[in-house]
């Protein structure tokens, strides 16, 4: 039902937007001034001490202005909560005192019908239940306890039994009062076409209740008890209450975990998602059978800007990322992406869990691959760049992808990341057609069966360095593969970039061409030319050795990001875009700083011989920066401390044995 405009300015109207926002913040009372409708707060979009968030009840609208959120009472709601736009709306509606507008009859009637059949679903919801605790449900019992389930879980998530029984069930919800058409209507029930008695979907099942986000029962997913029952998962099929094409099991649980770490964990399977649920990894959804789907996509979208998507590191668990990655690839929009964990051995999370314990789990989840990684790698993995026709046949298949993105921005960070791949690959074949075996350095991240070609970090479940380089080398070769890997802080920060003081000429060189290359880019997809077409800018063999340096891509073609992660440890974890470039700006100071201090000791080298009143200013300024940038440095660090705890605990590492220092800016 479409909202008329009058509803939602009567809303606004009546409800302050300060009213709506104060629930989830503490003004400042320094700044605010109530009298005038004007507050700030700390943003509970992200992390940070000094309020930047600012709410002007008279305009209605709110913004951060350290990461950019913006929106009204509804956009509020919907980003806070989790809810869809109805849900957010009838909220507020509540909130204002302000009716919402009648249904007509057609609405009200699927409404009624929805009603009455979830009351239908809660009875059997309760039956099973119930039945889980009668001595029917013994060989239920003793599965849960293989599966190390425990009380408190079973109770949480509401675990039945369905007995085995032809139609234990519908004798019991006839015995309510419910007719028999009402319970084909709710799922329950099948009734054969050829007139013979209707008899229980589910028999000799372990049941487990399907959720909509406000907490109601509207399906069950009962996994089968027998050896060769089949099949062995079975879902409720698609009713007037369930679409498994929109809902994601344990979403409602979820969604406060997940707006508070800023992360969700996707897996495949219900069990799944309460083994993880149970190793204290609150914010998990699983998916129900179906293909990822546009609703799907955007509904964890609202839960955290990249879910991590964990799936079997074998060959039907590539191939469903593959997949999963052609769906998403047209919705990606700036801020807004995925990562995807590949498990070892063949194990599903539930196995990982229980024979490695949460750390592991969470280990293979610091261990994850971004979407755009996987995507190249899928491309480039087997392609040959060694005649003209081959390398213009994979542009063509790059621009092609690329070309579904909708957002712009996003896409041409992709298209300068595909002009990279590219030449890595062209770089590589030239290099094999000469009869050199590339080089592999020591240290590089290598592959591992099953893992579909993506290797995790060395020791990554606690083994993580301490805190990013001070040596200059090393910082330099920090912010250069911040810059690899997120390409768009070369348009958003050329000229601090192109001014950064970088002490080692082969880095000074290898920021040029990126800068060009990034420039070509701009210039091409502005005339509308293919973005990985020739372009004047070509680099040698040296650049790629550097490469592998500053990122971690080696001679060998081996995923990049190794040594990177290595040098910022915080990366393993997936931070957002906006925290990765207030990080990158920070290096860039730090660069800075270390410049004027070599400055202040050159010109105090200088001054032992030969000491000036023009030199002594000199010296005195100096030494004023040098003090005033640590002194700013120092507070930006510590404002960093609470992001990082933060996103730590979005990856469960407020787990048993997961304290490992990832590191401050």
């Amino acid at each position: 039902m479409r909202l008329p405009d009058t509803l939602l300015d009567e809303i606004r109207a009546r409800l302050p937007l300060s009213e709506v926002v104060g629930r989830r913040v503490t003004w400042d009372r320094r700044k605010s001034q109530p009298t005038k409708g004007d507050f700030w707060a700390c943003c509970p979009f992200h992390q940070e001490k000094s309020p930047s968030f600012h709410v002007d009840d008279r305009k209605g609208f709110y913004h951060c202005f350290g990461c950019g959120a913006s929106g009204d009472h509804i956009r509020f709601v919907m980003e806070t909560e989790g809810a869809t736009f109805p849900e957010a709306v009838e909220r507020l509606a509540g909130d204002a005192g302000v009716q919402m507008p009648a249904r007509d009859a057609a609405s009200e009637w699927r409404e009624e019908v929805r009603r009455t059949l979830g009351d239908v679903v809660a009875l059997a919801d309760r039956f099973f239940q119930q039945t889980l605790r009668t001595p029917a449900g013994a060989d239920a019992r003793a599965y849960i306890e293989r599966r190390g389930l425990s009380v408190d879980t079973v109770r949480t998530f509401g675990i039945g039994y369905a007995p085995a029984e032809r139609d234990a069930l519908k004798r019991h919800l006839a015995a309510e009062g419910i007719d028999e058409m009402m319970m084909v209507d709710a799922g329950l029930v099948i009734r054969p076409d050829d007139g013979r008695p209707g008899y229980d979907r589910f028999r000799n099942r372990l049941m487990i209740p399907i959720h909509d986000l406000k907490g109601r029962v509207v399906a069950f997913g009962g996994r089968a008890l027998a050896e060769d029952q089949q099949p062995k998962y079975l879902n409720s099929p698609e009713t007037a209450l369930f679409s498994k094409r929109m809902l994601l099991f344990n979403a409602h649980r979820a969604r406060e975990a997940a707006r508070a770490a800023g992360s969700i964990v996707v897996v495949e399977g219900y069990l799944d998602a309460v083994a993880v649920y149970q190793a204290g990894i609150k914010g998990v959804v699983a998916t129900l059978g179906t293909a990822f789907t546009e609703d799907q996509i955007q509904a964890l979208w609202r839960l955290a800007p990249e879910p991590v998507i964990c799936f079997d590191g074998d060959r039907a668990g590539i191939a469903a990322a593959h997949r999963a990655i052609d769906r998403i690839l047209p919705l990606l929009e700036s801020g807004k992406s995925f990562n995807f964990a590949f498990l070892p051995d063949g194990k599903d999370p539930d196995e990982l869990i229980r024979s490695g314990g949460a750390e592991r789990f969470v280990a293979e989840l610091r261990a994850s691959v971004p979407l755009n990684e996987v995507l190249f790698e899928r491309e480039i993995a087997g392609a040959r760049v060694d005649t003209p026709e081959r390398r213009a046949a994979l542009e063509k298949r790059f621009d092609e992808l690329i070309g579904q993105i909708r957002d712009e921005r996003v896409a041409r960070g992709y298209r300068f990341a595909a002009r990279v791949k590219l030449q890595e690959a062209m770089h590589r074949a030239g290099g094999e057609a000469g009869g050199r075996r590339p080089e592999t350095r020591q240290g590089g991240g290598g592959r591992r069966g099953g893992r579909g070609g993506f290797a995790p970090p060395e020791a990554p479940s606690i083994a993580l360095v301490s805190a990013p380089p001070a040596e200059p080398l090393e910082l330099e070769r920090l912010v250069l593969g911040l810059v690899v890997e997120y390409p768009a802080l070369i348009d958003r920060h050329a000229e601090a970039l192109a001014a950064a003081p970088l002490q080692n000429e082969l880095h000074r060189r290898f920021r040029d061409a990126l800068q060009a290359m990034s420039l070509e880019e701009a210039d091409m997809a502005g005339e509308g030319a293919p973005a990985a077409a020739d372009a004047p800018t070509r680099v040698d063999g040296q650049f790629f050795s550097l490469l592998g340096e500053v990122h971690g891509l080696e001679a060998d073609g081996r995923r990049r990001g190794h040594r990177l992660r290595g040098r910022f440890p915080i990366l393993a974890f997936h931070p957002s875009e906006d925290f990765v470039e207030r990080c990158f700006i920070h290096f860039l100071g730090r660069l800075e700083l270390k410049a004027i201090e070599s400055d202040l000791d050159a010109a105090i080298a200088a001054a032992e011989s030969d000491l000036t009143a023009d030199d002594w200013e000199r010296i005195q300024a100096l030494q004023h920066a040098v003090v005033r940038r640590r002194e700013d440095i120092a507070a930006e660090e510590r404002n960093f401390s609470d992001e990082i705890r933060s996103i730590r605990n979005a990856y469960g590492s407020g787990s048993p044995g997961l304290d490992a220092d990832t590191g401050s800016p």
